[in-house]
């Protein structure tokens, strides 16, 4: 394992050769990492590309008013994975990926296509990567958290299942971004109600100066403010939450703003297996983002690297030119606007606590090496059966640059449902700022926003 220090050195010079002939012993033997940790070569196969520096420039047809265009639309599927075929590729795929296509195999498949490893951030982003490998330490009593790290992961060469969490849970996302948010919690039959949320979410974590926001509040991760504009019995409620990083010091916070009783509520504690709101019960509070919060209930173990075929580059599915009809089907999304490329992945068991209380039993996380984002997650029941299965469908936002779902997609396969969040393709694309005030995210400025 290499020091924190030379870690700090792989970072801060990703583009250029690592070694010269003076090198430290053993130091040639090092693999070349990309910024982010990521193991910079492609595979012996040829399957995966190297890391070349991510996709930071739109394509000439790509227009602002629009979701982001598709720059690979030429790109046709190499081979399609299905019942029929599965075994052949059961090593790149995920038992609940494998379920998937056991459960729903008339209708379910992945349309493999190249890879392509598009995951890109700004620079400054990765120059915090690199003073963060030399002073992130990680926060183990109470529910946990991490010291000494900024704006983004702070373990770029995780040494336990822990760190890699705490990787994906602090990874960059932006400074100040407004979107739509549409969920569809399906019926058996293929029905649903969309329920339409706007957001606003502020990251002070991420800046890279003491802003006002960032000074007033050093703990925080993000802050969310969201108002419900569709159906319109659920319209005119509204969302505040304060996420953490020291989870330990300073839990999450929580208000709501209940329209039939016009008033603010501060709610309890809002994490963990709790049912999510407006999800019919088919994701828990900590699946969004395909986990998220405090991790102190579960066993961490790191398993190690493998190649798995994930959804990535998803701009087909992220289009202005479907609906959510097009997309939604009994049990899963419709895979004819799906790209599933091979990628490596960090793999990580997460096992609860004798002493702890969930819902699962047992979670498998799949990170995405380029971006630390969780791509798959198989979760299991108390006894031990395989129980919920979660993706996350990825777009790098090019103008930007960063990686970040556009679509996250929970299969319940003991129902035989599906739950989708993200469904926006009809709404205006995602608003990525550069400014953020601390008073545009308080419990009165919730008021305001739901004017």
């Amino acid at each position: 394992m290499l020091s924190l220090r030379l870690s700090a050195v792989l970072l801060v010079l990703p583009l250029m050769p690592l070694w010269g002939q003076n090198a430290e012993p053993g130091l040639a033997e090092l693999e070349a990492l990309t910024p982010v940790g990521a193991k910079r070569d492609g595979n012996a196969a040829g399957t995966i590309p190297a890391w070349t520096g991510g996709l930071t420039e739109a394509p000439a047809n790509y227009s602002p008013q629009f979701h982001e265009t598709d720059p690979f639309a030429d790109d046709q599927p190499l081979f399609t994975i299905d019942a029929g075929n599965a075994a052949k590729y059961a090593d790149n795929l995920s038992p609940g990926q494998r379920a998937l296509l056991e459960q729903y195999p008339e209708t379910w498949r992945l349309h493999v296509y190249p890879s392509r490893r598009t995951a890109a951030y700004p620079q400054f982003v990765y120059d915090a990567l690199a003073a963060n490998a030399e002073s992130a330490q990680l926060i183990t009593e109470g529910r946990g958290g991490v010291n000494g790290s900024d704006i983004t992961s702070p373990f770029p060469q995780p040494e336990n299942g822990l760190e890699v969490i705490w990787n994906h849970n602090l990874r960059w996302r932006g400074i100040r971004v407004q979107r739509s948010q549409g969920t569809a919690a399906v019926t058996r039959a293929g029905n649903f109600t969309l329920v339409l949320d706007e957001q606003d979410w502020g990251f002070p974590y991420g800046f890279r100066n003491q802003t006002a926001f960032k000074q007033r509040y050093p703990n925080l991760l993000l802050a969310v403010k969201s108002k419900t504009v569709e159906p319109d019995f659920l319209s005119g409620n509204g969302l505040l939450v304060f996420e953490t990083i020291n989870q330990t010091d300073n839990p999450r916070k929580t208000w709501n703003y209940v329209r039939s009783l016009r008033r603010i509520i501060r709610a309890p504690y809002t994490g963990y297996e709790l049912p999510a709101g407006n999800t019919d019960g088919l994701r828990t509070v900590d699946d969004f983002g395909l986990y998220n919060g405090p991790p102190d209930r579960y066993d961490w173990r790191l398993i190690g690297k493998r190649e798995l075929y994930i959804p990535y580059n998803s701009y087909r599915a992220h289009s202005s030119d479907l609906s959510p009809k097009n997309l939604v089907m009994p049990g899963h999304l419709n895979p004819e606007h799906l790209r599933y490329e091979l990628h490596r992945v960090w793999e990580v068991e997460a096992v609860l606590k004798a002493d702890a209380r969930h819902i699962y039993g047992r979670r498998v996380f799949y990170l995405d090496e380029d971006s630390w984002q969780i791509a798959v997650a198989d979760s299991y029941d108390l006894d031990g059966k395989l129980w919920r299965v979660n993706e996350a469908h990825a777009v790098n936002f090019y103008t930007v640059p960063v990686l970040w779902s556009t679509l996250e997609v929970f299969h319940d396969l003991q129902q035989e449902r599906v739950l989708i969040n993200g469904l926006d393709n009809r709404r205006r694309p995602h608003r990525f700022l550069n400014t953020g005030d601390p008073r545009e995210f308080s419990p009165n400025a919730l008021i305001y926003y739901l004017r």
